[in-house]
């Protein structure tokens, strides 16, 4: 039976790894995307084929897309969504001549995912991301400069808010608003504050059974397709799973994920299983998950979190944390081996580490990376996971 096919995100040459470091670690493939085309637009074959030539030149394959991001007009279910729905079809079809079958993507609003800490050293030294749902308040209250402050979050948490603010130093505030204004992966720009607030403006008229509907119009429209081409499209659930800055989550919870795949009911409509997103919450049973839609899940992105009584949350190591990542593996690698007794999906699912702490000689590189991105950190991780796989492949086989 084949194992997990072993892959490393890669967002190309300017965040500081390289496709020679990746390939000496072992993996088999990367995950990218054409960051450089902007959201909506068509990805050419001209475009995908540049990249996936310079992948195959260093011994590795484009194994997964991540992410063909979709356009606010479809999110928003405005008048041209179709135009961009037609858009994002031509990319896959363009993506489908290149061979490559799996496409990870999410349809989350206004910020790809939130962190407030990009620099939070744990006990051994090593740098995490922490997200701190006061310091969502304090920005929330005292840089976007909510109105109704005290409707929304009470007086004792106003005060608990002043009293994080208070305490950050310049430099403090300066790192709280480039961690939650980090922009979309693939990209070192941070999103203007007028930008942040006019969009969250015109998300925050869009509520839950709205943007799901939105959803189901685009998976109706485009899933369709992505059978025809023969692609697995995996989406991303929210990170973290619950509303930030009051914007609505559909991608957050077992009933979310399952409306998801009845939406458009298709061996091309799946899932990407987040770990460490799915797990932030205690109340998301991640086993059951993995049991019940296990066929579903076309990508693995595996990641720890050690939630905090407060609400809040770090990336732990990949096999430490609040998540039983042993009993998470052999969830999947039951999965596998129904997958090779049927013969029915993918034995050799893609997984990546997802994220990883900055270690070592990384630390004197940390501002090349993306945040989460380091390259010792993930390998530790990668390794981690690999055993693990294995370990337990002896144990059932």
């Amino acid at each position: 039976m084949q194992f997990l096919k072993k892959t490393l995100r890669w967002f190309g040459p300017n965040f500081g790894v390289s496709l020679k470091e990746i390939k000496e670690l072992g993996v088999e493939g990367v995950v990218t995307a054409c960051h450089q085309v902007p959201i909506g637009e068509i990805w050419t074959s001209e475009q995908i084929g540049i990249l996936n030539k310079e992948i195959e030149d260093n011994g590795l394959e484009w194994s997964v897309v991540e992410s063909v991001n979709i356009h606010k007009a479809i999110k928003y279910g405005l008048p041209e969504r179709d135009l961009y729905i037609q858009n994002y079809i031509e990319t896959l079809k363009n993506l489908a001549g290149h061979g490559i079958k799996v496409v990870c993507y999410n349809f989350m609003q206004l910020i790809d995912w939130t962190r407030t800490d990009l620099n939070y050293v744990l006990p051994t030294g090593a740098v995490s991301l922490l997200y701190n749902p006061l310091a969502i308040a304090a920005f929330d209250l005292f840089v976007l400069e909510l109105e109704n402050a005290l409707e929304v979050y009470g007086e004792p948490r106003v005060k608990m808010a002043r009293d994080f603010y208070d305490a950050l130093d310049s430099h403090g505030r300066e790192q709280l608003n480039n961690a939650i204004l980090a922009g979309m992966p693939g990209s070192k720009d941070l999103i203007a504050i007028n930008d942040f607030k006019a969009t969250l403006e015109e998300v925050s008229k869009i509520d839950k059974t709205e943007l799901r509907a939105n959803l189901a119009y685009f998976l109706k429209s485009v899933i369709p397709e992505a059978e025809k081409l023969g692609l697995k499209m995996a989406l991303h659930p929210d990170d973290p799973p619950f509303p930030v800055f009051g914007i609505p989550r559909i991608a957050s919870t077992y009933e979310d994920l399952k409306f998801i795949l009845d939406c458009a009911p298709s061996p091309s409509n799946g899932l990407t299983f987040c770990s460490g997103s799915l797990g932030a919450v205690a109340s998301n049973d991640l086993l059951k998950m993995l049991r019940d839609f296990g066929q579903d899940i076309h990508f693995l992105h595996l990641r720890n979190v050690c939630r905090q009584a407060d609400g809040s949350f770090y990336e732990a190591a990949h096999l430490d944390g609040s998540i039983p990542m042993a009993k998470v593996m052999l969830e999947v690698v039951r999965e596998q081996i129904r997958r090779h007794k049927t013969a029915k999906g993918l034995v050799a699912i893609p997984i990546r580490p997802d994220h990883g702490h900055v270690l070592l000689e990384d630390k004197k590189r940390m501002a090349d990376f993306y945040p989460g991105y380091s390259l010792v950190g993930r390998a530790k991780g990668m390794a981690e996971l690999y055993g693990l796989e294995q370990g337990i492949r002896e144990m059932l086989l």
